[in-house]
């Protein structure tokens, strides 16, 4: 009040909470030793019309928070560390996959058919063309393209859309990134993927272990590798015959709460048993391997079993965090599959 002008000060009393100014001054400790600004000139940059979340007990509301964003942020510092440590994380992969000569590239967001997942799209009309498009549901088959035309080892991170429900682990777009690396297989690819997280973690956890929900969660390399079938005798409760026959796999499923029909392919039984009773269960990283052909479209056939095929989906903490394969290039298998 001594040092401000009038007109300074009446601007001062009028100010609430979430107002922004702009305040210039000499800095000093108070006797409790907080450094203080002594105001010498104050002016209102913007003014908050409307009264913030209460600041100790924050926003509380799940459905206000993720429609109004910035109130979240305002209120919640976490939800801001969160934004810090998403970005820094795509920020690490980038230094990741240039380090490896891989190439960063863009495909089409607006394509004349879905490809490359199952999933329903969302759909569009091009006025210009006068075209129905789709928004993309994966990059997979223009990225594919990319390596035919001979760039070997190429990535993208980008937005993908699914029309399809939405709870805490499905959004119906959200961020994914697709990489190809010619002449590598599935095996290679798991090596790469246990040394790109250990990467990231070793710089965002300073270490390679983690807590998360209360569980201690350690990516230290290799992690543990699991079959399909053998996750389902180990982990889902199932006997060898049900593995074997339709039937007994068809009641097993059904009593596990799954949606089957009569006419599902044996592979396609298992995986919806795996899905309801044994990913819950996969807390450390954990590769899953040897799925069934009925469910891998893109995937090549096993040496060793012409059912299955060379894929793994990775799983940390109950949630799938990574898919691959080894691409399948048989022209006359695909087109059989199709």
């Amino acid at each position: 009040k001594n040092v401000l002008s009038t007109d300074d000060y009446f601007v001062f009393k009028k100010l609430d909470i979430g107002d922004i100014v702009y305040i210039s001054g000499k800095l000093f400790r108070t006797k409790t030793d907080e450094l203080t600004i002594e105001a010498e000139k104050l002016i209102l940059l913007s003014k908050s019309i409307r009264p913030l979340p209460e600041k100790w007990h924050g926003l509380t509301d799940i459905e206000t928070r993720y429609r109004q964003r910035y109130l979240d942020l305002i209120a919640n510092p976490k939800v801001k560390e969160i934004f810090y440590r998403r970005s820094r994380i795509i920020q690490l992969i980038r230094q990741f996959m240039d380090k490896h000569d891989f190439l960063e590239v863009e495909t089409p967001m607006m394509q004349p058919r879905a490809g490359g997942a199952v999933a329903r799209p969302f759909k569009t009309h091009h006025n210009a063309l006068d075209i129905d498009l789709y928004l993309r549901i994966a990059p997979e088959l223009y990225l594919k393209r990319l390596v035919t035309g001979g760039l070997e080892r190429v990535y993208e991170i980008n937005r993908s859309f699914r029309n399809e429900g939405i709870d805490s682990f499905h959004n119906p777009e959200f961020t994914m990134m697709e990489f190809y690396w010619g002449y590598a297989d599935y095996e290679d690819l798991m090596t790469y993927t246990e040394e790109l997280f250990a990467f990231m973690a070793k710089d965002i956890f300073e270490g390679l272990k983690f807590t998360y929900q209360g569980t201690e969660i350690d990516l230290t390399p290799p992690w543990k590798r699991l079959s399909v079938k053998d996750a389902l005798l180990q982990m889902a409760g199932m006997e060898p015959d049900d593995l074997t026959d339709p039937a007994r796999a068809i009641a097993f499923a059904r009593k596990a709460g799954c949606d089957v029909k009569e006419n599902d392919p044996l592979g396609k039984i298992h995986m919806a048993i795996f899905d309801e009773l044994v990913e819950k269960k996969l807390i450390q990283p954990t590769f899953v391997t040897d799925y069934p052909v009925a469910v891998s479209p893109l995937s090549r056939r096993s040496n060793t079993d012409p059912e299955l095929v060379d894929r793994f989906e990775l799983y940390i903490s109950g949630r799938e965090i990574a898919n691959a394969f080894s691409e399948l290039n048989d022209p006359a298998d695909q087109k059989e599959r199709f």
